[in-house]
């Protein structure tokens, strides 16, 4: 049986998805599944690290819109990843799978900080790497952390967990005319606007030639099928130059 495509990961997962079909925290059962997806590829000797957004605790742009400082709300929204990374490091390590949490903003009582090197440690020896806190700036996403951090860790692809099965023209849940693509460029992905991730990030993929995977996490195996290959959600690269 052939073995897993990729040997080092960066999953990106909303904060949004923990919530599930409420508006707001966290489902232990939605977070034990997810764990046990996690552990399932992390089994296969696939080196797994995670960027988690806030969003089912806080968002910062609504905050900033309804009349909050930005760079407040950001960092207020950064403490919100954390308390999700905490939550799943938690899901992981009941379930026996040894899992680091590291932060970009300093809390040293209940995570380690951010650093590269020990960050690529922690993966050489088979831990689960949580990177919370984002990039621990304002004005920048959870999604150009995942690509920021993909790249720092030499990650070989990024895998963008969401509610649907892919990229599309448009908004599937509106438009029944939606159109999923199976493959696009970094540049067209830029060029047409799509909601893959945001502008920033996907500039930076597009840099660092990142590959970056969007997929349904709600369907059971799915992280599995991506990581062994098989053809999964929408692929998004830019072609060899």
């Amino acid at each position: 049986m052939a073995g897993p495509v990729y040997h080092r990961i960066l999953l990106k997962l909303s904060g949004e998805m923990l919530a599930g079909e409420a508006d707001f925290g966290i489902q232990q059962a939605v977070l034990g599944r997810f764990a046990e997806e996690v552990i399932e590829v992390h089994k296969l000797g696939v080196q797994v690290g995670i960027v988690i957004g806030g969003g089912n605790i806080f968002r910062g742009v609504p905050a900033s819109e309804g009349g909050m400082d930005r760079a407040h709300a950001d960092y207020m929204g950064m403490l919100a990843t954390c308390i999700n990374a905490l939550a799943l490091q938690d899901a992981l390590e009941q379930k026996g799978c040894y899992t680091r949490v590291m932060s970009a903003v300093r809390i040293e009582q209940v995570c380690e900080p951010y650093i590269r090197r020990r960050a690529m440690a922690h993966l050489n020896k088979g831990r689960v790497v949580i990177f919370a806190a984002g990039t621990g700036n304002p004005y920048f996403s959870t999604d150009t952390a995942a690509a920021l951090r993909a790249a720092e860790i030499h990650a070989d692809v990024i895998l963008k967990a969401t509610k649907v099965d892919g990229v599309y023209d448009k908004d599937p849940k509106k438009f029944d005319d939606a159109v999923r693509y199976d493959t696009i460029t970094h540049l067209d992905a830029l060029k047409l606007g799509l909601k893959v991730m945001d502008a920033t990030a996907i500039s930076l993929c597009m840099e660092n030639r990142i590959p970056l995977i969007v997929f349904d996490l709600n369907r059971p195996g799915n992280v599995r099928r991506v990581v062994m290959g098989e053809t999964v959600g929408t692929h998004v690269n830019s072609p060899k130059p």
